[in-house]
């Protein structure tokens, strides 16, 4: 496993880490979650990632109840939460969701509840707000920390603009700002990683812990022939990305890259995750499995790295065609 410093940060994780979005408590329960994370911790992973918004709170007492099952050393692994949509779904009433204060500290405590810990590694604001000022959501971040409720804290989401006003804001105080944002990044979700985050990246540092790697499973090939009963863009309420993944030109790019994947002897979801996690920037790529046979797949991505020579780049962006254009002016 290679270990990658999260931005300018201390923090080390690994470039590969577990999260629990969809599959928890929806697609798994605690048997097979406990043997994906097993399985994930025993090979380096040493970052689980989560949300209060994730099956409605369920998908964190999930993990809550396999960690304590594993009493893993605490010092050994990260732990994330998320913050803005709540977990009470149509019950949700003001101040119950968003990033004001009252809310973020109450989304702390009931986090650190349901995960079953005393503290948090890293707290996410896990979409902008704008009915709140940012000097509000830096301030209160900056109190967490100094409470030892959360180590450290970042966006998910947030534009380049966005994260940079939050940085603005904690230096005008003397404040701890965010150092690490969490976008969705992948052979087709190229733009905030590839252009949007740059000045980020370059002033302010962020690390990045990027979610979707393989697209909700496109990017694995197993939707080139149409939707396999029990996959994930076959459940309800995931209509969404169906529509957004489920295209005609989207469908015979995977179709070719699937071709390039078989010449070169590897798995299509072991080379886009390698694809990922060559961008520099990419502190670690989030990885959702239901089966062991999905995340040792996955874990190979770790192999199909060195062999992403500047000749298979090259060939992967004549497939594709949709490489952000950076203007320097």
């Amino acid at each position: 496993m290679e270990y990658r410093r999260m931005g300018r940060s201390g923090l080390q994780l690994s470039v590969l880490s577990f999260g629990s979005w969809v599959t928890f408590h929806k697609q798994i329960d605690d048997g097979s979650a406990d043997e994906l994370m097993g399985y994930a911790y025993d090979n380096g992973i040493n970052f689980f990632d989560n949300a209060e918004v994730y099956a409605l709170g369920e998908s964190e007492k999930m993990m809550g109840r396999v960690l304590k099952t594993k009493n893993w050393d605490r010092t050994s692994y990260t732990l994330s939460s998320k913050a803005y949509f709540g977990w009470r779904g149509n019950e949700n009433k003001p101040n119950q969701t968003g990033l004001s204060r009252k809310h973020l500290i109450e989304a702390c405590h009931e986090a650190l509840q349901r995960l079953q810990t005393d503290y948090l590694d890293i707290f996410f604001c896990h979409r902008p707000d704008s009915s709140v000022p940012v000097d509000e959501v830096v301030w209160t971040m900056h109190n967490l920390i100094q409470q030892g409720k959360i180590l450290y804290w970042g966006t998910s989401q947030w534009s380049g603009a966005e994260i940079m006003e939050a940085h603005r804001a904690a230096d005008r105080y003397n404040l701890i700002g965010p150092v690490v944002e969490q976008p969705q990044y992948n052979m087709f979700e190229r733009f905030k990683m590839e252009q949007d985050y740059i000045p980020v990246f370059r002033n302010a540092g962020m690390g990045t812990t990027i979610w979707s790697p393989l697209a909700a499973g496109f990017l694995t090939g197993k939707y080139n022939n149409g939707i396999p009963e029990g996959s994930r863009l076959a459940m309800e309420g995931f209509d969404w990305l169906k529509d957004r993944w489920i295209q005609d030109a989207k469908l015979e790019k995977v179709k070719k890259l699937t071709i390039l994947a078989n010449e070169m002897g590897v798995s299509l979801a072991s080379l886009s995750i390698a694809w990922t996690i060559k961008n520099p920037n990419v502190t670690t790529a989030i990885l959702g499995a239901t089966k062991k046979e999905q995340l040792i797949e996955n874990f190979k991505a770790l192999e199909v790295l060195p062999l992403l020579t500047a000749d298979v780049m090259g060939k992967i962006e004549e497939i594709l065609q949709n490489k952000p254009v950076i203007d320097l002016a």
